[in-house]
């Protein structure tokens, strides 16, 4: 059976506290593992999580702040140790190459696994699967920063009542989905259009175009809200968002599930970002995140 959920390893911004430790966030997508900013203590928050280096097929750093991207190093020294039998992906800004060259080989150990560095310079598809199409997107922060989209193909629903008017039934229903056509009966007049499901990740940045680009139509949208509506100009000056910001974005967006995360640590009531969020209008299904938390995909409509 697959499985698609998000995997929240932690949750802080800059400091981490006694209750969250720095961002790590690992999606899976069926047979596939996404691990997104591995920020400071990720190795450990993976062991507590159940998560196995073997689980992990891509990595997305949104940029190179230290709660972003400190956990690299651990991460990937863990996957060699680990021997892992798959190649690894690596995504993150091509401007920080220095940055990441400095973590992959930040002390001596045996390379044993294919790790592919795929620096991103602009936006665009990264990476097409039969499974999903990985995209990024340009943010709005003080250093150069990327959110990442994942989306799933359009596939078909089948239509029992149409099936059924044609005399199509048992067997035959494989063969056209498979080719199309059986006979005198198309795939179009037996189905309708299964729109496939859509993930993005945005972190730190302001309000700006790649933020709602990201966001539009998601089935989940994880996304930054660092700073409570009473702090605008903060969040604003240090290019992050508000509660009521992220939840304007998946409001207008769309989004089906909201999941707030990056919490500064100068606020003690993760009710408050609930409240505001909600306050702001979105009215879908909305979690707070806190460190180990599982949050399935919502399933298609």
């Amino acid at each position: 059976m697959s499985v698609r959920e998000l995997v929240v390893l932690g949750t802080a911004s800059q400091v981490p506290t006694r209750h969250r430790n720095h961002n790590g966030y690992l999606l899976r997508w069926d047979g596939e593992g996404i691990l997104f900013d591995p920020g400071e203590g990720t190795q450990r928050q993976m062991l507590r999580a159940g998560v196995a280096a073997h689980d992990l097929h891509r990595i997305c750093v949104t940029h190179f702040h230290g709660d972003h991207s400190l956990g690299l190093a651990g991460v990937i020294q863990r996957i060699n140790l680990d021997q892992v039998p798959h190649e690894v992906t690596a995504y993150y800004p091509r401007s920080g190459q220095r940055f990441f060259d400095r973590l992959r080989y930040a002390t001596a150990y045996r390379e044993t696994v294919r790790l592919t560095e795929a620096p991103v310079a602009a936006d665009g598809v990264l990476a097409v699967t039969p499974a999903y199409t990985l995209e990024a997107r340009r943010l709005s922060h003080p250093v150069e920063s990327f959110g990442y989209r994942l989306v799933e193909p359009d596939g078909r629903r089948m239509l029992p009542d149409r099936l059924a008017a044609h005399g199509v039934k048992g067997p035959d229903v494989g063969t056209l989905q498979r080719e199309g056509r059986l006979g005198d009966v198309t795939l179009e007049q037996v189905s309708e259009v299964r729109r496939g499901q859509r993930f993005a990740f945005v972190m730190d940045t302001r309000l700006c175009d790649g933020v709602h680009a990201l966001a539009d139509g998601c089935d989940l949208l994880v996304i930054e809200s660092t700073f409570l509506d009473e702090d605008t100009r903060l969040a604003e000056e240090h290019g992050h968002l508000t509660a009521g910001q992220a939840a304007a974005v998946a409001r207008d967006a769309g989004v089906r599930h909201l999941v707030l995360t990056h919490f500064s640590q100068r606020y003690s009531e993760p009710a408050e970002f609930e409240r505001q969020a909600r306050a702001a209008g979105f009215e879908g299904e909305l979690t707070v995140a806190h460190d180990l938390l599982r949050v399935p995909v919502p399933k298609r409509r």
